[in-house]
């Protein structure tokens, strides 16, 4: 997916596209991985590539299909009770499903995410009152960040220190 990067707009339309954005980066810092290397533990926690595309599908999941949309667990895209929102990723399942599950549930989001207002709320039982802006920039930041983890994963599997 080719992401038309966006730096005038309206807000609505740079907040999304930069989620977009940063989306698209977590997957191309696992694409063309070996299915070995993308489940390569290199941290001392569950962080590995593809845990890191699980966990973001399933933040997608919970935020925006489970808590926005108040879909039942059975009715989320992808689910399944196994370690939801965690980093564990089962042995069956490939990388290219794992970024599939991801887009998906991304896809889905955006949809969602189309019938409500910047300014709509939501109660959040951990959250407490959120705005639909503060979950998009919020989500901005969680892939941003786990974008960052993902690069240096990327590089110690490509460029292990000696």
């Amino acid at each position: 997916m080719s992401i038309n990067i966006i730096r005038i707009g309206t807000e609505r339309s740079i907040i999304e596209n930069m989620l977009d954005q940063n989306r698209e980066a977590l997957i191309e810092t696992v694409r063309g991985l070996s299915e070995a290397d993308s489940r390569r533990r290199l941290v001392a926690s569950l962080t590995t590539p593809i845990s890191l595309i699980k966990h973001a599908a399933a933040a997608e999941r919970i935020w925006f299909q489970r808590i926005w949309a108040g879909l039942d667990e059975s009715e989320c895209d992808g689910y399944s009770r196994r370690d939801e929102g965690t980093f564990a990723v089962a042995d069956d399942e490939l990388l290219a499903d794992v970024i599939a599950e991801f887009e998906r549930a991304s896809q889905r989001s955006r949809e969602i995410v189309s019938g409500f207002d910047l300014d709509d709320t939501m109660d959040n039982p951990g959250e407490g009152k959120v705005s639909m802006r503060w979950i998009l920039l919020a989500m901005t930041q969680e892939f941003a960040r786990h974008a960052g983890h993902a690069d240096i994963l990327r590089e110690q599997i490509e460029k292990p220190l000696l």
